[in-house]
């Protein structure tokens, strides 16, 4: 009989999942998400031809129990039993570079991470837990954001902070991870002479980061401790002066939660704007606030690039995805302009019709566009553990 492969990407306010054909080719059957679940959540459940196979809508907020009883009562309902399921865990520390398959000690150990990324891996232990209740007898995989960056130079993850400090754990990480893995291997299928050079991916999105890569491996990220760091995001800072912290908690006398939201909710495109933070909504908007929130999301990625290719000490490629990456032709083509110093010229008429190469014929350095799809490595690992 065939079995059912799920994934879950957990998060603070939804669940997106997705459901794979059991087997070694891992089809992709179904896919959807549940958004706004601390207001109004709304659950979508979409078939692999595109078409909405369940939609609902609910006045007021759920427990996720609630959505995980829902979701794998529907998958059951296929006929198709579940045999395992892969879940995107962000933080891993040092202690798991690759998937594991979930046990209480695993459990245990990720708690303890928690506040390393106290809006992330909560949600994703409670996705874990839940289940466990739910289907006991169903095998279940932790894939870490963290561990495709534990191969980084060591001096790129320290801060200059008492070595106590460091060796508890206060140091960098990176996060994306799993995105920027399915990236590499997609071009080690299209590309294979191009993935051992030096590469950057910049992972542009609600949530955005980039990676420099050298010989298939991660050696430096923007993000560091928290997934705060380094571009500017939707609704995130990016990187801040650890000063305008302390002024705030200070002289300001914000509190512990009011900071917190500030950061990672009230900030980035949307704090800059004042109007949102979808970058196509500013792209289309002439305010000077929506100009200005676009331009510091360039000048950030710009700036980045350039120490990213520092460390790279060169660079022969360079990968655009995510939401922003693979959708905004004028994001890519903002960022590439004026970078002509190390070498990027990007062909405005591939980028515009979003070709997979965007950069002019023969250029030194070669310009991709590559779509991510975290669900499809993740289920990939799930598999690969669980098939064993």
């Amino acid at each position: 009989m065939a079995k059912q492969l799920i994934v879950i990407n957990a998060g603070s306010s939804s669940i997106k999942f997705a459901a794979f054909d059991f087997d070694q080719h891992l089809n992709r059957n179904t896919y959807g998400s549940i958004e706004n679940i601390t207001s109004a959540p709304v659950l979508k459940i979409i078939d692999n031809a595109g078409n909405i196979a369940e939609k609902k809508e609910y006045k007021k907020p759920e427990e996720y129990n609630f959505f995980y009883d829902f979701l794998f009562s529907y998958f059951a309902s296929t006929g198709a039993p579940i045999h395992a399921v892969g879940h995107r865990v962000v933080h891993g520390a040092n202690k798991y570079q690759q998937p594991v398959v979930v046990n209480e000690e695993v459990v245990k150990y990720l708690k303890t991470l928690i506040p390393f990324a106290p809006l992330h891996q909560p949600y994703n232990i409670e996705a874990i837990e839940v289940i466990t209740k739910l289907h006991p007898e169903v095998t279940q995989v932790a894939c870490f954001d963290t561990a495709f960056h534990c191969t980084h130079y060591p001096v790129a993850d320290r801060f200059g902070i008492p070595r106590e400090l460091h060796d508890v754990g206060i140091r960098r990480y990176g996060f994306h991870g799993l995105s920027y893995e399915y990236i590499m291997t997609q071009l080690r299928e299209i590309a294979p002479n191009k993935a051992l050079g030096r590469i950057i991916v910049a992972h542009l999105g609600n949530g955005a980061s980039m990676c420099a890569i050298n010989n298939g491996q991660s050696i430096d990220s923007s993000m560091g401790f928290t997934a705060l760091d380094g571009l500017l995001m939707g609704t995130r800072c990016g990187s801040i002066d650890p000063g305008v912290l302390l002024f705030l908690l200070q002289a300001r006398k914000m509190s512990d939660e009011a900071l917190v939201k500030l950061l990672y909710h009230q900030s980035g495109l949307f704090g800059v704007s004042g109007i949102s933070s979808n970058m196509q909504v500013l792209l289309n908007d002439a305010s000077p606030t929506a100009k200005e929130a676009v331009d510091l999301f360039v000048f950030r990625a710009q700036r980045e690039l350039g120490a990213l290719s520092a460390v790279l000490k060169g660079l022969d490629m360079l990968i655009f995805t995510g939401g922003i990456g693979e959708n905004a032709p004028a994001i890519r083509e903002k960022i590439c302009q004026d970078m002509n110093w190390i070498g990027l010229k990007i062909d405005r008429e591939k980028n515009s019709s979003n070709k997979p190469i965007i950069s002019p014929e023969g250029a030194s350095i070669q310009i991709c566009v590559i779509p991510t799809n975290e669900e499809k490595i993740i289920a990939n690992h799930t598999y690969r553990l669980v098939h064993q």
